[in-house]
């Protein structure tokens, strides 16, 4: 595709929005859409991956450029990172631009720091130096710049993986079984797949095989009662859902009466009748406290940095700092602490993050042991070996997008202990 300079202008401006970091790329991106309704397939799809290509690579190519400004940056990413030979630029270009660019192009980046090469701000490498040594620092750095795959999971209430894989084939999807969730499926290559009969009809949902294998380790039974905590477009609630055969309930809170409404048109689609949304204003919520000591399986999916999710959200390394760090680790210990209180003696509760900081994680839970001694640790290795899923991370689960080909999710299974268990 030969770039005009229409496209250019359009990506520059959708950058510019970006750039501002007052909210999510892909949100501003969307609402950049909506108001220049006239942009093809084509322009959109450019636009999307030059914006969040320069975000990926935002580090390198502030070094190599000298500045942020936003033409600067797309020129420099279209060069260096997409391979865009400078003859195709010349007419798009002022000749001083044009000499920059072949000193960019030509620009080497083995030399740079940890923190540069890994595209990770410095704060975040000075964190990760705690427990990593630099080389994973780096090879975690570079797989969090590759786009992320995208994961299904098949909606065993209406029909089974076999069945959609083989409707997938037949319409020329190439698409794989996932290695760890027994009810995933991966697609080799981004697609509209929201668009395709098998989505409208509820049969495959859109969630990444991280996500996917909580809902294994909470493993909810038939007639169990069930509250996911923060249950956001309700991905987990729509799984376990499945998992129970849509028996028992599930109660999906949220404070988000926007994500609710979304969970809402999912569960329409997927053919259950056991899951019930709650808008609330915090953990101390009435809704909440009346369920205390009732419930048989607790998700708590906590507020955290998303720094595991750089694949799909590379602006999130310029959003975050040591402070919002130091902000969630607060919301966490309260959600935990308070959400525990819903557990009857003899249930379980999945601690998860979408991070890789020990700080959101092992820290917190270490923390909430220590003043809850009522509960107790299992290994994540022992759930998924009686469900013969194939993964060990030891104790809590780990998963990162260079081991597993996931988004980095950390989980933590919690028991709370019968009174005769003592």
């Amino acid at each position: 595709m030969r770039l005009t300079p229409d496209q250019m202008d359009m990506a520059i401006a959708a950058l510019r929005a970006v750039q501002q970091f007052a909210r999510p790329a892909d949100g501003v991106l969307r609402h950049f859409f909506r108001e220049n309704s006239k942009f093809g397939v084509n322009d959109r799809a450019f636009i999307s991956e030059s914006v969040f290509g320069v975000l990926r690579h935002f580090f390198s190519l502030k070094q190599i450029v000298g500045t942020t400004t936003s033409r600067s940056l797309l020129l420099a990413y279209l060069v260096k990172f997409q391979g865009m030979n400078l003859k195709e630029l010349i007419p798009l270009v002022s000749e001083a631009e044009a000499k920059q660019l072949t000193k960019i192009k030509a620009a080497s980046l083995k030399s740079q720091s940890l923190s540069i090469r890994s595209e990770l701000p410095e704060w975040m490498v000075n964190k990760m130096q705690k427990f990593m040594p630099d080389k994973d620092i780096l090879t975690l750095g570079i797989s969090l710049q590759q786009p992320a795959s995208l994961d299904l999971r098949v909606n065993t209430i209406i029909t089974n993986r076999n069945e959609v894989l083989a409707r997938l084939s037949e319409d020329g999807i190439k698409a794989q079984v996932t290695p760890y969730s027994p009810i995933g499926i991966r697609l080799d290559r981004k697609s509209t797949i929201n668009q395709h009969d098998l989505f409208l009809a509820g049969k495959i949902e859109i969630q990444d095989e991280g996500s996917q294998l909580l809902g294994y380790l909470l493993g909810p039974k038939r007639g169990d009662i069930v509250v996911d905590f923060c249950a956001g477009a309700g991905g987990k609630a729509l799984m376990m859902g499945a998992l129970m055969c849509s028996k028992g309930r599930i109660y999906a809170f949220d404070i988000s009466e926007k994500r609710l409404n979304n969970l809402k048109l999912r569960l329409k689609r997927s053919g259950l009748s056991n899951i019930y949304t709650r808008c609330i204003d915090n953990e101390n919520d009435n809704k909440v406290k009346r369920l205390t000591g009732k419930i048989d399986r607790l998700m708590v999916d906590v507020p955290c940095s998303g720094l595991g999710t750089l694949r799909r959200n590379p602006d999130l390394k310029l959003r975050q700092s040591p402070q919002s760090i130091e902000r969630f680790k607060r919301q966490q210990a309260a959600i935990l602490s308070s959400s525990s209180n819903l557990l009857k003696p003899g249930g379980r509760l999945v601690y998860a993050t979408c991070s890789f900081l020990p700080e959101e994680n092992q820290e917190i839970i270490e923390s909430f042991l220590a003043s809850h001694t009522k509960f107790t640790l299992q290994k994540c290795s022992e759930i998924f070996a009686k469900q013969k899923i194939p993964l060990d991370t030891g104790k809590f689960l780990h998963l990162s997008p260079n081991l597993h080909r996931t988004d980095g999710f950390f989980a933590a299974v919690l028991n709370l202990t019968r009174k005769n268990d003592h």
